[in-house]
């Protein structure tokens, strides 16, 4: 191989980077970034708040630090240089005049025609150098222009609120001590410049936030009524779609998309009524004729055979009917534990009971007593020793179930929230059962924006946790 081609290939791997480097500078920025958004607000009006005020606040920085930068530096600059003259000037009448003129036409023109209070002191030592400002244009200013164009020993006071500026120049004999207007040397009414910036900032942003508050609502009423939706509630009655054309457009499919849904599960609901009064009919007519045909053969056996039908074709309308079609309202959570503790009692178990908060929750009361009656049930059907603990906090209630039973498999656990799943050696229904207590359960509390979950109890069973908004 030529040296030309080794030398062409080592310059492409030099130039080639390092893929450890990538990943390491990837890395660093997905870190960043998490960090980033931890801080940021999570809320669609915080955020839009800081896109329409950052960047007006970055603009105003910019221009401000221009204007410092160039326009009052510069006529600051220009100004000092101009009073520094002004005091070379009269160090060289001063020198210029006889020591027996006193030096009388100089204080004077000084005084009248350049602004200027002058004396002339003793020889004397000048004072020691003050603390210098942290940010001082006038010092920085006076200090070059007297260098420059005097070139004398020097000392000047620009620290304070007073509108005098002291200057001490030392000559050869004496030193000249002058007293000028503050606003001679430097450029004060920046101050107002900054003032009209920041007064124009707050009109025009409190005229943004009118705006975008009123951009925003219609956004918030939006997810109020899409949740309202989820939790099986009502839609509000103010709602209509309003705001932007885009906004409007989600609204108008929101409302279409829940009316959709409605109707659909109004025509199931009808139809499960028809075979629902159907199969009552024909399990009527069963009966009937056992009744009739009792006294020439045992009918014990198809009676409770009919019975076990009804009962599944009770459980299955109700797994397919969902309790939708419920009204929201208040349940009283404390009452329905008592009724609890009395069941207990006939079915000598021990119950354990504790509520936190507020007994009244806002729940399908028919459809909420259903779910907890199948998780509590079925923690009384396997177990001996039942808790069940309920906390109504600001906007959820937690309700959690636990028991001494067998328990469930890990790996089966959300096995059994399915349709007709049944557990062999585990516990989910009974023998006579259909398979649908958890999930008409589970189906319950997402109708009404919450879930079921189970896991492992301190009492060695099984803890059912049941989270819904309330």
């Amino acid at each position: 191989m030529a040296s030309s081609d080794i030398t062409q290939q080592t310059n492409e791997t030099a130039d080639r980077p390092d893929p450890t480097f990538r990943e390491s500078a990837s890395s660093l920025w997905r870190h960043m970034s998490r960090r980033f958004a931890r801080y940021m607000p999570k809320r669609l009006y915080a955020r839009s708040l800081i896109i329409v005020i950052a960047p007006m606040i970055l603009f105003q920085s910019v221009v401000a630090f221009v204007f410092m930068e160039r326009h009052w530096q510069t006529v600051t600059q220009r100004l000092s240089a101009a009073v520094v003259r002004d005091i070379s000037a009269i160090i060289d009448m001063i020198e210029t005049y006889p020591p027996g003129d006193n030096y009388a036409n100089a204080i004077r023109i000084a005084q009248d025609r350049l602004g200027l209070k002058i004396d002339l002191l003793p020889l004397d030592p000048l004072p020691a150098p003050g603390p210098k400002p942290w940010f001082s244009i006038l010092d920085n200013s006076l200090s070059q222009e007297i260098n420059r164009q005097i070139s004398r020993p020097f000392w000047l006071d620009t620290v304070g609120n007073s509108n005098v500026v002291e200057i001490r120049v030392q000559l050869q004999d004496r030193v000249l001590r002058v007293f000028a207007r503050r606003s001679q040397a430097y450029a004060s009414n920046t101050h107002i410049f900054l003032l009209w910036m920041a007064g124009t900032s707050l009109v025009l942003l409190s005229i943004s936030v009118a705006f975008l508050r009123n951009q925003i609502r219609p956004i918030l009423q939006l997810a109020e009524a899409a949740e309202s939706f989820g939790k099986g509630r009502p839609m509000p009655t103010d709602f209509r779609p309003r705001g932007a054309d885009e906004v409007r457009r989600a609204g108008t499919a929101f409302i279409q998309m829940r009316e959709r849904i409605e109707r659909q599960i109004e025509q199931r609901t009808t139809m499960l009524t028809g075979v629902s009064h159907d199969l009552r009919t024909i399990l009527t007519r069963f009966k009937l004729q056992l009744a009739l045909a009792g006294s020439k053969m045992d009918t014990a056996p198809m009676e409770r055979d009919i019975d076990d039908m009804q009962s599944m074709l009770e459980g299955y309308l109700a797994f397919a009917r969902g309790d939708t079609s419920e009204e929201t309202g208040f349940f009283d959570f404390e009452e329905f534990l008592e009724k609890l503790e009395a069941e207990a009692k006939l079915r000598k178990r021990k119950l354990t009971t504790k509520l936190v908060g507020r007994p009244s929750i806002t729940v399908r009361p028919i459809a909420f007593s259903r779910l907890m009656n199948n998780i509590v049930g079925n923690a009384f059907r396997y177990a001996k020793k039942v808790e069940v603990t309920a906390t109504h906090s600001a906007g959820s209630l937690r309700i959690v179930v636990d028991d001494n039973g067998p328990g469930i498999p890990e790996a089966r656990r959300e096995d059994v929230f399915k349709p007709f799943v049944r557990l062999d050696e585990a516990r989910n229904q009974d023998a006579s059962g259909t398979g649908l207590g958890l999930s008409i359960a589970r189906g319950i509390a997402r109708t009404h924006g919450g879930d079921i979950t189970l896991t492992d109890s301190p009492l060695g069973g099984l803890r059912a946790v049941i989270r819904l908004p309330a």
